[in-house]
């Protein structure tokens, strides 16, 4: 199979007739084998109903529901384990993406030989105070850290190659660092490609303000996990250690004092219980890498979703 288009959606029953026809289009004109994977994320409306809809006229269309809204990136996570085409595309289903985007996404894969290749919407129609401000913050922040050289890291509209959507989960919000996480898995060629960003014809933004802090946060968190992921101990168990031995020398410090100075009210000074705080805040650090590695050495699965219907993926 050339294309599996992975489209995670919210709420988003009024754009999936066009857009569906539209992706039909451009996979026909280029004479492309391909499927859509639909992610319903738990949607309240007639989203799954059009979906269904959907199948029985094209049987290139699948669906995933869930039961209940686990977010995008959970959506994105089900839909990469379904694909099974060679080439994996990403796109949001409120028509902002164009899928004539597609053949050329595809053929940088192919082609140019790059694992991934993200969108940068250049030009955008979002409120430049709420949304496209924040965005700049987050992507020169990400940019910054991972060394990537993308403009536009959160950009829906990316292209895969298969083994890199196998080799990676996604969890919480890290949808928006999906380069870093390739990255991370060893995956160095990423590109970019100018896209168009169309203006949106049906729906509200199902994004709020919450999206401003958990940019940073899941940032802090992706670069923590890429690199003390497998090795906890190697980060809480330096600090604990730096902390403890400085807590330390300050004790010694002071009972050298009490006994061959004779300095008395050892107990009175204000930095005897800073050594003591310091030295039991360096023992928590070393316990917390202890448990980090058990946990790490022994973790279950972490993406476990209630899917409650599936049509045309394999149960």
């Amino acid at each position: 199979m050339d294309l599996s288009v992975v489209i995670p959606l919210f709420n988003e029953d009024e754009s999936l007739p066009e857009l569906s026809a539209w992706i039909e289009k451009v996979m026909l004109e280029n004479n492309f084998s391909y499927e859509v994977i639909f992610i319903d994320d738990g949607s309240n409306d007639d989203s799954w109903k059009v979906i269904e809809e959907l199948r029985i006229q094209n049987n290139h269309i699948k669906g995933i529901k869930f039961q209940r809204n686990y977010g995008k990136s959970a959506a994105l996570n089900e839909g990469f384990k379904a694909a099974q085409g060679d080439v994996i595309i990403t796109m949001d289903a409120d028509m902002q993406d164009s899928p004539d985007e597609i053949p050329e996404l595809r053929r940088m894969i192919v082609e140019d030989g790059f694992d991934m290749v993200s969108g940068w919407k250049k030009k955008r129609y979002d409120n430049t105070l709420t949304k496209n401000i924040p965005s700049k913050l987050f992507n020169a922040a990400a940019r910054r850290s991972s060394k990537i050289k993308l403009h536009d890291f959160n950009c829906g509209l990316k292209s895969y190659k298969s083994k890199v959507v196998k080799s990676i989960e996604i969890y919480g919000e890290m949808h928006r660092y999906i380069p870093i996480l390739a990255k991370w898995a060893g995956f160095r060629k990423i590109g970019e490609k100018v896209v168009e960003h169309r203006a949106r014809k049906y729906g509200v933004t199902k994004f709020g303000w919450e999206r401003f802090i958990n940019g940073f946060l899941d940032l802090f968190s992706i670069m923590f996990v890429g690199k003390f992921g497998k090795r906890p101990m190697h980060f809480f168990g330096l600090w604990g250690t730096l902390c403890f031995f400085a807590g330390f020398i300050i004790f010694s410090y002071l009972t050298i004092s009490k006994f061959f100075f004779d300095v008395t009210g050892m107990t009175q000074r204000p930095i005897f219980f800073v050594a003591l705080l310091v030295m039991i805040i360096g023992s928590q650090l070393f316990l917390a890498g202890f448990i980090g590695e058990l946990i790490a050495r022994n973790s279950p699965e972490r993406n476990n979703y209630l899917v409650e219907k599936k049509s045309g993926i394999n149960q």
